[in-house]
């Protein structure tokens, strides 16, 4: 049992106002009396742990009656599972990377130094944990922070948004009035979903993308999130669609041991053929971030089906060929 189990081991004996014995948790630990000594020592004045010895009942407590003077009493962090880890880091990741020094600065620092107290260790500097496990993001796009504030403003108080959003697809940027529905994180950018009462339908809308934005005193308009859900959400990637279509993609036995182990979407189905090559399906409603991601993988991925999807590939294979030819 290494010192921070004991530590954990010392609190979980003491808890609930038991008195315990110094033998006992001697035996609880595993260690010594001179290990268990010190282990107590250092919870008290290192970690500010309220551990009294009451001589009445000969043994120790935690000392939850009284006001706690100093520093909250709180133990070393632990190591964490992956998905634990991931979301801690990434948690610290878009704090730092959201607004440094800018207008969000006095607000997340808290946040960080909370962070940094869940992730740090009783023997190290929680600057030296945080940099032993690295979160890399590709393909950030900058957005502007005035934005995202008046954006997420609106969302909580349940404003409607006024918008110039400027549609990469087509290079036009049009007018819209939205109600917000959720800011998404995906793949390092922000994106919005939101009614459009100019298309009267639901959409998401790259934060980076929009122009101009002031929030209206208008009440935004409520959407169900199961209906939110049903639109927004069973494609891949971030395009959305009613019309939801299954990919079949057969990848080379070669890429399958790295594909196999893959999470493309929520409610894919995969499967190894004989010959060793994996075969993935997964929901999409709109082609153009599946097809991006099928070329990365080039002749190592075949799109099976549905039609549709291979003609555009083969399309897109077609145009790169005529482009760099």
């Amino acid at each position: 049992m290494d010192r921070t189990e004991r530590f954990y081991k010392i609190n979980q004996q003491l808890e609930n106002g038991h008195c315990v014995s110094f033998e006992k948790l001697r035996e609880a630990c595993e260690v010594s009396r001179a290990t268990l000594q010190r282990d107590l020592e250092y919870m008290r004045t290192r970690l500010n742990a309220p551990i009294l010895y009451d001589r009445e009942r000969n043994g120790y407590r935690l000392a939850r009656e009284t006001p706690q003077v100093g520093a909250q009493y709180e133990l070393p962090g632990l190591w964490f599972n992956s998905q634990e880890i991931h979301a801690l880091l990434t948690m610290q990741h878009l704090l730092a990377n959201l607004d440094p020094g800018g207008l969000l600065a006095q607000h997340i620092e808290p946040l960080q130094l909370r962070l940094n107290t869940l992730l740090g260790a009783a023997e190290d500097a929680v600057s030296d944990i945080r940099h032993r496990v690295l979160v890399v993001g590709t393909g950030k796009r900058t957005l502007k922070l005035a934005h995202f504030e008046r954006v997420g403003s609106a969302l909580l108080r349940r404003k409607r948004l006024q918008i110039n959003y400027y549609a990469r697809s087509t290079g036009e940027t049009t007018g819209r009035e939205v109600s917000p529905l959720r800011l998404v994180h995906y793949r390092e950018n922000w994106y919005l979903d939101a009614w459009c009462h100019m298309r009267d339908d639901l959409r998401n809308f790259a934060v980076d993308s929009i122009v101009d934005v002031d929030v209206l005193e208008r009440r935004a308009r409520d959407i169900a999130r199961r209906t939110v859900e049903s639109v927004l959400g069973p494609g891949y990637g971030i395009f959305a669609g009613n019309a939801v279509a299954t990919a079949q993609l057969r990848f080379t036995p070669e890429r399958a041991r790295w594909v196999g182990a893959e999470s493309w979407h929520p409610h894919q189905r995969g499967e190894y053929e004989p010959d060793g090559s994996y075969l993935l399906r997964v929901p999409y409603a709109d082609d153009r971030e599946l097809i991006m991601d099928i070329l990365r993988y080039g002749a190592d991925c075949e799109v099976v089906g549905p039609p549709a999807l291979r003609n555009a590939v083969a399309r897109e294979l077609r145009e790169a060929a005529t482009r760099y030819a």
